[in-house]
């Protein structure tokens, strides 16, 4: 017998373990994340934190998400995906705490900065390890691990309902929740992509690139950029923030959008809003098998143009329910394309893709925080409708940049995790 055909169902049975890993942490990350979010007015409630107070924690807790998504890529590439994910993940959840414990405003602005510094840092390095596993499955997985991040979010969301109709108290709540999650990360623990064992070789790690000298190494560590195609770089973090901002747009607006214009009860602007998240989730498992038959630049584009299409229907609708049609057609249009695009960094480079990866994605918040707010100043002026033609832009420029996702004729890797997976 052929030793590689004998080791077959082992390298499989790694490879299905290592993605049933990282599909765990994508969805920890939803749930933990919504559990915030769902919480938000009884926080804000019990601190006595005005909507002023609460526009300016936010903002707080996006740069703070910013800085540790940068700090995240540096620690990759010193200390490889998987080191990374497992402190941020097991930090996330007692950090978690915090909002939930707060008695004031000014703790709760405690809490939210360590909140978004361990969250950014784990939404990059869980797509590094998301990143590895797809090399290593040498087809389109990506999508899926976003999907999971959404059920996390919607399960959170239920559960927060659920608690909060039995008047379970918010601290028990997150308290349980942050316990189970850290049993999460210790079952996957071991099943994570490392550099020297599991299966796989980690990506994010330099130790495995081939063809660098002792020279390039060292200039390699003095500019993080060495051997990166920065035009291509520029253009992935231009494209991610183009589309973060229109993701973000459809979060902060779409109920109010069709509230504002066609005047209805705020159930049916939730509406709207439950339309675009459900066709988002349901969409992102159906992505990979196209992306895999037809190329990501294709879903791109495709994608983009289907999100225009959704849009301009939103805008244009003349009931609320055609706008709520055109709401889930944005939803199913943008499903797959932040997926393509976080791909496609993890893939510029061997040596530093933990920082490739921080850029793209450190773009792509600022687009996802910034866009509501472009939105809310021309809407100020104009109405929503208007002010949500910005988002229109955004996609034509994501249609046309879709080239910057096709894949490299080679692999960054001098060796191929598929090639290195071990019984």
């Amino acid at each position: 017998m052929c030793p590689d055909s004998a080791r077959a169902p082992a390298r499989r049975s790694t490879l299905a373990r290592a993605r049933g890993a990282v599909l765990a942490i994508f969805f920890l990350n939803g749930f933990l994340a919504a559990l915030w979010v769902a919480h938000i007015p009884v926080i804000t409630a019990r601190t006595e934190t005005s909507h002023e107070q609460l526009g300016g924690l936010l903002l707080l807790l996006g740069g703070s998400a910013f800085v540790g998504m940068q700090v995240s890529g540096h620690a990759l590439d010193r200390f490889g995906s998987r080191t990374t994910t497992l402190v941020a993940a097991t930090l996330l959840c007692p950090v978690m705490i915090g909002p939930a414990v707060a008695s004031n405003t000014v703790a709760l602005a405690v809490a939210l900065a360590l909140f978004g510094f361990v969250n950014g840092s784990l939404d990059v390095s869980m797509n590094a390890q998301a990143v590895a596993v797809e090399r290593a499955y040498r087809r389109p997985i990506m999508s899926s691990f976003h999907g999971f991040f959404s059920l996390g979010g919607l399960a959170g969301s239920l559960v927060v309902a659920a608690t909060l109709w039995a008047q379970v108290g918010v601290a028990a709540t997150v308290g349980v929740s942050s316990l189970l999650g850290l049993i999460l990360v210790a079952v996957c623990a071991r099943s994570l992509v490392a550099p020297d064992g599991g299966g796989l070789v980690d990506v994010t790690t330099p130790s495995d690139a081939a063809g660098p000298t002792v020279d390039d190494e060292s200039t390699a560590k003095a500019r993080w950029w060495h051997g990166l195609d920065l035009r291509r770089l520029a253009v992935l973090a231009a494209v991610a923030f183009a589309l973060m901002l229109a993701e973000g747009t459809a979060y902060d607006w779409s109920a109010l959008q069709i509230v504002e214009d066609f005047g209805t009860r705020d159930a049916v602007g939730a509406v709207a809003f439950g339309a675009f998240s459900a066709a988002m989730t349901i969409a992102r498992f159906g992505i990979d098998p196209i992306a895999a038959r037809l190329g990501p630049v294709w879903v791109v584009r495709a994608g983009s143009a289907l999100g225009i299409c959704g849009i301009t229907l939103a805008i244009f609708a003349p009931e609320p329910i055609i706008a709520i049609v055109g709401w889930t057609i944005f939803g199913v249009g943008l499903a797959g394309l932040i997926p393509q695009i976080f791909t496609a960094a993890g893939n510029l480079t061997a040596s530093s893709s933990g920082r490739a990866i921080s850029t793209v994605v450190g773009c792509g918040y600022i687009g996802m925080l910034s866009g509501p707010a472009i939105v809310g100043f021309i809407a100020g002026r104009s109405g929503v409708s208007v002010g949500l033609t910005p988002v229109i832009g955004a996609l034509v420029f994501a249609l046309v940049a879709a080239p910057v996702v096709r894949p490299a004729a080679r692999p960054v890797s001098g060796r191929d995790a598929h090639d290195t997976l071990e019984g």
